[in-house]
């Protein structure tokens, strides 16, 4: 049995797949295999085919194994004493196969319920969890921490600065007023920066040294210094997050992004800033603030309620900006006005730490619709499967169809 193995293996991976019960190195093998060759991705969709199962179930399902073997000894003509597993080579003309069907249907019946008098087996679906609090932090030496897997309390100093984790889950950096030093103080540690990164299927929340919070959306990146000094504060952002800026007059708060720079006193606001989108979109809540483009022009100042779309050719205002649909994501929830489905396919790629993959011509079309982050992948397709699109889940990829 040992040249079976392999495929023992392969079927053991398949039917947690179908279980839903594959750890994360699991996941990774199954995807490797997929990625393998298109023989094996066929191969996959026929033995995750819920029609093909079912049918596949009618021989295994009482299993009483001795069953199960009677009945395939039925159908290729074999007497049940001689089937044994030495002489699959003799039943079909591909043993790996009867081997993989074989031991997913068995595998099957081990764990799902057995099912009832003429009604079919309920399988369970495949299905993406949400995503979660989860960061990296980089220290200025290069020296980087899981913030989901550090404990609570402090995590680092820097300077006259500790760093803790709260047990709410955010990031806190603290002033250390007992903190003395005996020499003066070098260049690179008043320009030390931190860079606060999270992963697709993460967010985050941290406080600055000033006070400042910030809430981090997936795949998001916010770089800062360890503590401010000097006339203004300034931070760099990849991705998207909301800002409550601490308010200081005498030292304004900059965010820099790749097609806009924003200046605020002290004010509340959220920047979509994500490569994958053509435009920079900083929407205020309260407050004003000043955003020019890359060049420095043109200045705009918002108004609560208004928004700054840039592009690299320049800036526009939208001066009835919708402030739920901008600030959705750090409510926990998602919220389509009229959103085409790439854009739909971007948010949840981002928060489920999927990826997309489109087959056939999928028709021109744009939802309406709100519904909370924090449900598995699979109810948010059911809004979307109204307009005639499917979806199909394969490991952590979600092929997109008519």
């Amino acid at each position: 049995m040992n040249n079976y193995q392999p495929y023992f293996d392969l079927a053991e991976l398949i039917a947690k797949y179908l279980r839903d019960e594959l750890t994360l190195p699991e996941q990774k093998e199954l995807e490797q295999w997929l990625k393998a060759s298109v023989h094996n991705r066929e191969l996959f969709r026929k033995l995750t085919d819920e029609t093909l199962i079912n049918q596949q179930l009618e021989v295994f399902s009482a299993v009483e194994q001795d069953k199960a073997w009677e009945k395939i000894a039925g159908a290729t003509g074999f007497k049940k004493t001689t089937i044994t597993p030495f002489k699959l080579k003799q039943l079909f003309p591909y043993a790996a196969a009867v081997v993989l069907l074989l031991t997913v249907g068995i595998g099957l019946n081990r764990y799902i319920l057995k099912k009832t008098t003429n009604k079919p087996l309920a399988l369970h679906k495949p299905d993406i969890l949400p995503g979660s609090n989860k960061a990296v932090l980089t220290l200025a030496n290069g020296s980087k921490i899981i913030l989901n897997d550090a404990g609570n309390g402090k995590i680092a100093r820097q300077q006259n600065i500790v760093i803790n984790k709260a047990q709410t889950g955010e990031l806190i950096y603290n002033v250390d007023g007992s903190f003395k030093t005996a020499r003066q103080p070098k260049v690179a540690d008043i320009i030390a920066m931190n860079t606060l990164t999270t992963p697709r299927g993460g967010q985050y929340e941290v406080v600055l040294p000033d006070g400042t919070k910030v809430w981090l959306n997936a795949a998001s990146s916010l770089r800062y210094p360890a503590s401010f000094s000097g006339n203004e504060r300034r931070v760099e952002l990849t991705g998207e997050a909301y800002f409550e800026v601490a308010k200081n007059a005498a030292q304004p708060f900059f965010v820099k992004t790749t097609n806009q720079t924003v200046e605020v006193l002290g004010t509340h606001f959220n920047i979509n800033c994500y490569s994958d989108e053509i435009s920079t979109k900083t929407t205020l809540l309260e407050g004003s603030i000043n955003v020019t483009n890359t060049s420095g022009m043109p200045l705009v100042k918002l108004k609560p309620g208004q928004q700054a779309i840039g592009t690299i050719k320049g800036m526009k205002v939208n001066t009835d900006a919708d402030v739920e649909e901008a600030m959705a994501w750090k409510n926990g929830k998602f919220m389509f006005k009229n959103t085409d489905l790439p854009t739909i396919m971007r948010l949840l790629s981002r928060w489920y730490d999927v990826d997309v993959e489109y087959q056939g011509t999928i028709a021109e079309k744009h939802y309406m619709g709100r519904i909370s982050r924090n449900v598995p992948v699979s109810q948010v397709f059911e809004i979307l499967k109204t307009s005639g699109v499917n979806f199909t889940i394969i490991g952590r990829k979600i092929i997109v169809k008519p």
